[in-house]
């Protein structure tokens, strides 16, 4: 429960103390009866589940900010710095079929949120979801603490966001709806994948690599390194064929999903070429 104001404390004290006067002055008890006493009233305050998220509102969000997925930060004039603008507002469901009543962090709920927001962002950008798998633009989801779920907050939120270097969000666009063409959040690396210094940046920062294509990968148990890249050489080489001045003289490389990627849902292999 919501601790009462101090305000609203002071108030009840002040009432309780006039109405405890008034029983004592007031009492036609006689000597040997107890006093009579009127109970104190109480005033209840409901708990406050905080205000709800609006599509269209911007927040200026660090990166540690966009991965913690509990609990809401204030948003930002969109005309101000920011790096988050959310596109969507959804609503738990935080009742199982039994009856019982889910925490707003539990898997069943953080996977509700995860696939709605993730499946609306392409329709937000205008871009396929093949093509965003190209883009550094990712959907984040945020859902109210626990406190909050139990004063009655029951919302989900869905942020666009774009990692413009490791650990670096980019600042974005007063408006981000069908913004998925733009060249700034193209998919580009520092180095060739597999190499020390390969990290992975948008295309309108400083880099030496592109994506150029992607390659499904089947099967509910990522394969051995050598089966991903059999399947991946063909589509790679051929794109890199297709881009290259001379079709004879050409270089690319393929980057296979780490076992992380694969868990959290990329099945899928990354082809590049130098930029």
């Amino acid at each position: 429960m919501t601790p009462v104001p101090k305000v609203v404390a002071a108030v009840a004290a002040v009432v309780a103390l006039l109405l405890a006067l008034t029983a004592c002055t007031g009492s036609t008890s006689g000597p040997d009866e107890p006093p009579v006493t009127t109970p104190t009233p109480t005033e209840t305050v409901p708990p406050d589940p905080g205000p709800t998220p609006k599509v269209g509102e911007c927040h200026d969000l660090s990166f540690r900010q966009a991965i913690a997925v509990i609990g809401r930060t204030a948003p930002v004039r969109c005309g101000r710095p920011h790096t988050a603008q959310t596109y969507f507002v959804g609503r738990l469901d935080l009742t199982t079929e039994a009856g019982h009543v889910r925490r707003p962090d539990s898997r069943a709920a953080q996977r509700q949120a995860r696939t709605a927001c993730t499946s609306r962002l392409p329709r937000h950008l205008a871009r396929t979801p093949l093509e965003l798998r190209l883009s550094m633009a990712q959907a984040v989801w945020f859902t109210p603490s626990v406190n909050r779920a139990a004063a009655g907050a029951d919302w989900f939120r869905c942020d666009v966001v774009v990692v413009a270097s490791p650990r670096q969000l980019m600042r974005l666009p007063k408006q981000t709806k069908g913004w998925g063409e733009a060249p700034a959040i193209t998919m580009c690396a520092t180095a060739a994948p597999g190499t020390r210094a390969f990290r992975r940046v948008t295309c309108g920062s400083t880099h030496t690599w592109r994506a150029t294509t992607t390659v499904d990968i089947p099967g509910k148990v990522l394969p051995k390194d050598a089966a991903i890249a059999d399947r991946m050489e063909a589509t790679c080489r051929d794109a890199a064929r297709a881009g290259a001045d001379d079709p004879l003289d050409f270089t690319w490389s393929q980057e296979s999903p780490t076992q992380e990627q694969w868990d959290a849902g990329q099945r899928y292999g990354i082809c590049w070429v130098p930029a």
